[in-house]
């Protein structure tokens, strides 16, 4: 276990270079200047621009560039905003917003989405079944935007259940509307990959086993049916933690949520680059470390999964 640790962690580094390589090209390609950007339309003092230029190394050559971004970034340093505020800083404000909204979102969606899939996985064909196949495949169909203001309409302004607007973040019951939205299309996704593996895996050999030995059925369902079906389900769940991250631009937006969503669109709108690959940096060690703690899991759930 300990070398296949080790070796995961070792491929991290081409896979972590790759994509702040490619984040980072793709935000210096843009057309446009942002230094000059900064005056807005008024006309810009050139002298000032050369200035700004310089202090953000933006007058270096590109892979230059790049070479001192990594050199900061492994010193702790993610540099300054065109404002003259560490991003390190704005990033440590936004991202504890937007994990909250998260981890509310994931919960949602591992506990309604594997409830509603095993349920109808168990009653396969019947009208229970087909109801959550229906349900699953309108929220599947319809756009995050469109899921956000109905639920603020329904929920928020009709009902007055939860509150419209994230005042206070850490507040759970003001996170729970955009939670449910952020996590309802990939409770979709949950609940329709668990009934098809719960479907299938009913059939498999060893289920016929456990029956004919006389197991309780809860013991059958809760354990050899439900730990091998949550394989692919955990799966998803481990790659959908960074689609919840970036898919938090939308749900931010609806219903104010001050987190890196939010950071991430203002960056964009102001074209700081520095902020953009800051975050996306980060996004990506949490991807990678979840992805590692994904497969670790795999043999928790199936002792017949062994790591060399």
């Amino acid at each position: 276990m300990g070398r296949y640790v080790l070796r995961r962690l070792l491929q991290m580094i081409p896979v972590f270079i790759g994509t702040t390589l490619l984040i980072f090209l793709m935000i210096h390609v843009l057309p446009g200047d942002p230094i000059r950007a900064m005056w807005g339309d008024k006309a810009a003092d050139p002298a000032q621009v050369v200035q700004l230029r310089h202090k953000f190394g933006l007058d270096k050559p590109l892979w230059q560039q790049y070479v001192d971004y990594m050199v900061n970034l492994f010193k702790g340093d993610f540099g300054e905003t065109f404002g003259g505020q560490p991003v390190l800083d704005e990033i440590t404000r936004a991202f504890p917003v937007t994990l909250r909204l998260a981890a509310v979102a994931l919960t949602i969606e591992m506990i309604v989405g594997i409830g509603l899939g095993a349920w109808a996985g168990l009653k396969a064909g019947k009208a229970v079944d087909t109801g959550v196949l229906i349900f699953t495949l309108i929220v599947i169909a319809m756009p995050v935007f469109v899921l956000g203001y109905l639920a603020r309409f329904l929920f928020a302004d009709e009902l007055q259940w939860l509150p419209p607007n994230v005042q206070d973040s850490t507040n759970l019951e003001q996170l729970l509307l955009p939670g449910l939205v952020l996590g309802l299309l990939s409770m979709a996704y949950v609940a329709r990959l668990t009934r098809t593996t719960f479907a299938e895996n009913l059939r498999a050999d060893y289920m016929r086993t456990a029956l004919a030995k006389g197991l309780p059925r809860r013991r059958i369902v809760g354990v050899h049916l439900l730990r091998n079906s949550l394989i692919p389900v955990i799966t998803f769940l481990g790659t959908d933690v960074g689609s919840l991250i970036g898919g938090a631009v939308v749900t931010e937006g609806i219903f104010n949520v001050q987190g890196v969503g939010n950071l991430l669109y203002t960056a964009l709108v102001q074209r700081e680059g520095i902020t953009i690959v800051g975050i996306v940096t980060v996004l990506v060690l949490i991807i990678l470390l979840i992805n590692l703690l994904v497969d670790l899991l795999y043999a928790v759930l199936d002792p017949r999964i062994r790591y060399a």
